[in-house]
């Protein structure tokens, strides 16, 4: 369970969308969570503001976060 005195990291995927003309992320430890932003440091803010949010819930719902993962790699392949 979640303690406020805990420093928790989480790793989070940045990615811009050209379409949407938007940074969007994701954190894959925590089903997914998905925010956005016109600027990089926008989508990060509400990112973080929403790992909050989870954190909170979770601890009134009595979710286990899971720990830490390893870090994770962004390789390109070429076809």
């Amino acid at each position: 369970m979640y303690h406020h005195a805990m420093e928790r990291q989480f790793q989070v995927f940045l990615e811009y969308d050209a379409n949407e003309l938007a940074w969007v992320t994701y954190v894959p430890a925590l089903d997914h969570l998905s925010t956005f932003g016109p600027t990089r440091e926008e989508a990060l803010a509400s990112t973080r503001e929403a790992i909050l949010g989870y954190l909170e819930a979770a601890k009134i719902e009595g979710i286990r976060i899971p720990p830490a993962p390893a870090l994770a790699e962004l390789v390109q392949i070429a076809l």
